[in-house]
C-alpha cells in the first residue's frame, strides 16, 4: 500500500493526509479529499481517539477541525502561513469506535487579512459537531 492509497472501509476519493505533524502523528492514519472549494479530513475512529468512555475525544474534534479549516483557508485563497487566532467548537453528538469522522469546511468570509471558516463535523453522516474559527493572512510584502 502506497501514502496514497486507502482501504476499502473509507470512502471513495480520500487518501493518505500527507501533511503529517508531532500532534497528529498518534491519531494516523487520517485521510483527506481536496476538493475545488476546500481540503476534507477523515479518520475512521479507533481506541487512540477517544476518551476513558470510549467516545470520540473533544480535544480530537477542536484539533482536527482546526486543521481543515485552516488547510481550507490555504487552499481557497491561495496563501501560506496562516495562523488560528480564535477557535470555538460546539458538541453537538458523539462518536463510537468504528465510525468515519468527516470534517468539511464552508466559509463565512476570506478577507484581506482575517478568513473566516466552518467545519461540520459528522460520525457516520450524523452531526457531531460544529466548529468556528478565525484566521489571520500574513501581510503580503512586496
Amino acid at each position: 500500500m502506497t501514502m496514497t492509497d486507502a482501504p476499502a472501509d473509507i470512502p471513495a476519493g480520500f487518501a493518505r493526509h500527507p501533511r503529517r505533524s508531532p500532534l497528529t502523528e498518534p491519531w494516523e492514519p487520517i485521510y483527506f479529499k481536496a476538493t475545488p472549494e476546500a481540503y476534507i479530513l477523515g479518520l475512521r475512529l479507533a481506541e487512540a481517539h477517544t476518551n476513558s468512555r470510549g467516545l470520540i475525544h473533544g480535544g480530537l474534534i477542536a484539533a482536527l477541525a482546526d486543521n481543515a479549516m485552516g488547510l481550507s483557508c490555504s487552499l481557497k485563497g491561495g496563501l501560506s502561513g496562516i495562523v488560528t487566532i480564535n477557535l470555538s467548537v460546539d458538541y453537538l453528538g458523539s462518536a463510537k469506535i468504528g465510525q468515519w469522522l468527516a470534517f468539511e469546511t464552508t466559509f463565512t468570509k476570506i478577507g484581506g487579512s482575517i478568513c473566516f471558516a466552518q467545519c461540520f463535523v459528522t460520525a457516520d453522516g450524523e452531526p457531531c459537531a460544529r466548529a468556528n474559527a478565525t484566521f489571520k493572512i500574513p501581510s503580503r510584502k512586496s
